[in-house]
C-alpha cells in the first residue's frame, strides 16, 4: 500500500504517503524510499519529504538534506535550510543567514508560482509556523512561557509575510555575533514582517544591550512593529533591572518525543 502510494500518479497521494512515513519507527527500508522522493517532480512532495527526513533522523538524512539545499526551487531549498538548522547542522544556519541577508530567495517568482498553484496548492504560512514550533528554535507551542508565541504566529500567518521574516524568527535564539549583526541589519528592511520579526528576535534574546537597537523602531510606520518594539524594550529594561528572563521548558529539560 505504501509503495503504491509513493508511486501514485496523483501528487497529493505521494505527498500523503511521505507525510505518513514520518511516523515510522522501523527506519529501513523507508528512509531510503523517502530520500528518493527528493527527486519527485512535484514541489510540495519534495517539501514534505524534507520535513519527514527531519523526523526519521537517520545517519544519511543529513546528506540528503544537503542535497535538497541545492534544489532549484526556492521553497524546497528553504525547507532544507530550516530542517538542517533544527538538526544543528551549520549549513542550515548559513543558509538562513543568507536568506535574512537577501542573498537567496525563499519563494519562486510570481509567474512560476502562479503556474504551479494552478496545478496544486502550495504549503501555507501557517504550516511554516507549525514547523517553527515543532522544530523548536527556542520556541514552545503554548503561550504563557514568555517567548512571544502569539507574536510569532501572527507574523508567520500573515499573507504578506516574507520568508526572511521566518528566517529571523528561526534564528532568534542563536546567540552568536554573526546572527546578531544580521538581525540588526535586517531590522530596517522594507517589508514590515521582516522588521517585526527582527524586533521579536532581538527581544527574546533577553540581552538588555539590545534596547538601543529597538528604540528607533518605536517610530516605525507599522503599528505592529512599533508595539513589538515598545514591549520588547520594556522586557529588556526589566531584565536589566533584575527581572529573571523566562526559560522555555525545552531549555529546562529534554522534551519527550511522542
Amino acid at each position: 500500500m505504501i509503495d503504491a502510494a509513493l508511486q501514485d500518479k496523483n501528487p497529493d497521494t505521494r505527498q500523503q504517503a511521505v507525510i505518513a512515513l514520518s511516523l515510522s519507527v522501523a527506519r529501513q527500508p523507508w528512509t531510503g524510499k523517502v530520500i528518493n522522493m527528493l527527486d519527485d517532480r512535484d514541489v510540495p512532495v519534495r517539501v514534505a519529504t524534507v520535513l519527514t527526513l527531519v523526523d526519521l533522523r537517520e545517519e544519511d538524512t543529513k546528506q540528503a538534506l544537503h542535497k535538497a539545499l541545492d534544489d532549484t526551487v526556492p521553497e524546497v531549498s528553504y525547507a532544507a535550510a530550516k530542517a538542517l538548522f533544527s538538526l544543528g547542522d551549520p549549513a542550515g544556519k548559513e543558509a538562513l543567514l543568507a536568506v535574512l541577508e537577501k542573498e537567496s530567495k525563499t519563494a519562486s517568482g510570481f509567474f512560476t508560482k502562479e503556474k504551479r498553484e494552478a496545478i496544486r496548492m502550495l504549503h501555507t504560512p501557517h504550516a511554516l509556523f507549525l514547523f517553527a514550533v515543532r522544530q523548536g528554535a527556542g520556541m514552545v507551542p503554548l503561550p504563557g512561557f514568555g517567548m512571544g508565541v502569539s507574536s510569532m504566529e501572527q507574523i508567520l500567518t500573515d499573507p504578506g509575510t516574507s520568508g526572511r521574516a521566518a528566517a529571523a524568527l528561526l534564528l532568534s535564539k542563536d546567540k552568536d555575533e554573526q546572527t546578531l549583526q544580521a538581525l540588526k541589519d535586517a531590522i530596517s528592511d522594507n517589508n514590515w514582517s521582516v522588521r517585526a520579526a527582527c524586533v521579536h528576535a532581538l527581544a527574546v534574546r533577553n540581552d538588555p544591550a539590545q534596547r538601543d537597537a529597538l528604540e528607533p523602531m518605536l517610530l516605525d510606520k507599522s503599528l505592529g512593529v512599533r508595539l513589538r518594539a515598545a514591549v520588547g524594550w520594556l522586557r529588556l529594561d526589566a531584565i536589566a533591572h533584575g527581572v529573571k528572563p523566562p526559560v522555555p521548558p525545552r531549555e529546562r529539560a529534554a522534551p519527550t518525543r511522542l
